[in-house]
């Protein structure tokens, strides 16, 4: 066939098209379709308007790229590869989705340098783009200076028909509306697309006009596949509204330039197939072999190398500006950056005898939050609807609201999956901030997906989860969680702590505050519960402790988490009365005790000593540190929490009846 004659900005795009279908190919596994059709919004993007360093990737002051639509990640692997990142090399390009390769099959950001946030569930990109949109507003707010601009970056977001199907979407954009995230603009491949095929059996909405409700600017390029300058000219429009997040809607081609595979389901999830890599290389005039880039087009896409120390060094004289100018908050804003904390942000934890109080340990949650929120200005957070019973607010600042982005509280709605989302956004911004967010633990369920990504992704989101068990009453089964910390303790990297009183829930916060990369799980009472004698924050660490002990080699070991450790300490005292020999073990968290040495689990839990666990939950899992168990193996029901408490057993008769049973 006849030489084509291209410009260099179509063998560009070409270049990101064929080193994705030669990958996916290799591969045998992967999305190449995406790639192809969204080749040109990224071209313009990545070359004309995104500042980055790709020596640099964790410059602070980049602006932020998400692939929402992460099946289509070898897209950012060939912008990654090509404008010069070291994190990928052509040997990774042909590693795709192998063992040990830096070019997994969804964008993961511990695993490659250059990837932001961990996507491939559908919706949660364009979730977590809102979160670093967040941390950017408010960093800029309590940084910024009339004459020096310090934090000044865009979030920018490629997102599909999946992302928009998926209703989590929905929950963090409405939000982003709200806020007028004004530095958020998102790319919505618009190929008509999905698995199944056709988007039309299915979804037929008018999304523009959805983000419109939303409160978002919106533009439309009607031909993606070729108008480079359309999508030039709507990024610098929507980067001309500074007061609303902007979604540009950009119709392209899924599988652009394949013969017979371009606009067909068949192009979404799988390699094309030799005949039609052959094919779809005649009709773009794609004379290359396999992974060949041409000099020319690599040396036109790494000036991204020359332009990104340059915008560092740029902005680093705007630091030193910043530094002679507003000493004070230099030092504070590089402390965030360093990702340190505050010689004293602790200070004021409290700490309680058996002659305070009893309260629930959601109000010592509330107690330590407004404890540590003075000293510790990194910690940002809310809830979701239920700030009056979670306990979250923090009283030394006011709301995150559109125009007052320097404050701390922030307002989620009802909306659980969108904000955990939103949070681990916020984590993976990388500038020191301190996510957390609030429900009910049995509403886990609504953000489950996030939570996973959280630890996934090594995001130290703080979650605080109160109304943990049967004894939160009168609302019944709906909102008795009796399964819910089980199935979190089975999500690997998530830290679950289920404080007993006072001072465990003290110590709770100094291990979930310094745990950076995992989240942390507070599963807290709305019940009061008893301060109790040998309770210890710094014990919390170690995941279980000796509370209560007896003279010699137990007889049997009693091991309560959170609220019914109280109960295990008073079946004891009847125990012991009746001759046994008891020890009590408080256990407010799991994972934190398999940390610990062979030798202190052993000194806590010795072998060949019987073992009953006490907990208003189920027993699955329990096996593990337990021989039998006071637990809850049905839902619950609709009654006064103490009633409850008693119906299901969660008493000292049935408890020391167990026990007694137990011992034979």
């Amino acid at each position: 066939m006849p030489a084509v004659t291209q410009s260099l900005d179509e063998l560009c795009i070409n270049a990101i098209r064929f080193l994705a279908i030669d990958a996916v190919q290799k591969a045998n596994s992967g999305h190449p379709g995406l790639p192809m059709g969204a080749a040109p919004m990224a071209y313009v993007l990545w070359n004309q308007f995104m500042r980055f360093n790709p020596k640099n990737p964790q410059w602070f002051n980049r602006d932020r790229f998400v692939l929402s639509a992460g099946h289509g990640c070898m897209l950012q692997y060939a912008l990654l590869y090509l404008t010069g990142y070291d994190s990928v090399t052509i040997e990774d390009i042909k590693q795709f989705r192998q063992w040990g390769s830096r070019t997994p099959g969804h964008p993961e950001n511990f695993e490659t340098p250059g990837v932001e946030v961990t996507t491939g569930p559908l919706g949660q990109g364009i979730c977590n783009a809102v979160g670093l949109a967040v941390a950017e507003a408010h960093l800029a707010a309590r940084f910024n200076k009339p004459d020096v601009k310090l934090v000044d970056h865009y979030t920018y977001v490629i997102l599909g028909d999946g992302c928009n199907m998926e209703g989590i979407s929905g929950e963090a954009c409405s939000l982003a509306g709200h806020w007028g995230l004004g530095k958020l603009i998102a790319l919505y491949d618009d190929n008509h697309i999905s698995i199944d095929g056709s988007t039309d059996i299915a979804f037929t909405e008018d999304v523009c006009k959805r983000f419109e409700a939303y409160g978002w600017h919106v533009q439309h390029v009607a031909d993606g596949n070729t108008d480079l300058a359309g999508i030039a000219k709507a990024i610098e429009a929507a980067k001309a509204v500074t007061d609303k997040p902007s979604l540009i809607k950009v119709t392209t081609t899924i599988g652009y330039g394949s013969p017979n595979k371009a606009n067909t389901a068949g192009v979404h999830g799988a390699a094309l197939g030799l005949e039609e890599v052959k094919l779809t290389r005649e009709n773009l005039g794609w004379n290359y072999e396999p992974f060949v880039v041409p000099e020319d087009v690599l040396n036109h896409f790494r000036k991204a190398v020359e332009r990104g120390a340059r915008y560092e060094a740029e902005w680093n004289q705007t630091l030193a500006t910043y530094r002679q100018k507003y000493p004070e908050e230099a030092a504070e804003f590089e402390r965030l950056l360093r990702g340190e904390l505050p010689a004293n942000w602790d200070a004021n934890l409290p700490s309680y005898t058996p002659e305070d109080k009893a309260v629930a340990t959601r109000k010592h949650s509330e107690i330590c939050l407004n404890a540590i929120a003075p000293n510790l200005p990194e910690l940002i957070g809310g809830s979701a609807d239920l700030t009056h019973s979670n306990l979250t607010e923090l009283k030394c600042s006011g709301d995150f609201q559109k125009g007052q982005y320097q404050n701390r509280n922030i307002r989620f709605g009802v909306r659980e999956h969108g904000m955990a989302a939103i949070c681990n956004g916020i984590a993976l911004h990388n500038s020191g901030l301190i996510p957390y967010c609030a429900t009910f633990l049995v509403f886990a369920d609504y953000l489950r997906p996030a939570l996973r990504l959280s630890a996934l992704s090594q995001a130290g989101v703080i979650y605080v989860m109160t109304h943990d068990s049967i004894a939160l009453g009168e609302d019944g089964p709906t909102h008795q969680p009796v399964e819910t910390l089980a199935s979190l303790r089975a999500i690997p990297n998530l830290l679950v702590i289920r404080p007993a009183d006072g001072n465990e829930t003290s110590g709770a916060y100094q291990v979930a505050v310094q745990r950076r990369k995992q989240p942390t799980l507070l599963a807290l009472t709305r019940q009061n519960v008893p301060n109790l004698a040998g309770s210890s924050a710094a014990n919390v660490a170690k995941g279980a402790y000796t509370l209560v002990d007896c003279e010699g080699t137990p007889d049997l070991i009693l091991i309560g988490t959170g609220s019914e450790v109280s109960l295990c300490v008073k079946a004891a005292e009847v125990l012991t009365a009746n001759g046994k020999k008891v020890r009590v073990v408080s256990m407010p968290s799991w994972e934190l005790f398999e940390e610990q040495s062979p030798e202190y689990k052993a000194s806590v839990l010795p072998a060949g000593v019987k073992r009953l666990a006490v907990e208003a939950a189920t027993s699955f899992g329990w096996c593990r540190y337990a021989d039998a168990t006071v637990s809850i193996e049905r839902f619950g029901a609709s009654a006064p929490g103490n009633v409850c408490m008693e119906k299901f057993g969660f008493t000292v008769d049935n408890v020391v009846a167990k026990a007694n049973a137990l011992l034979g």
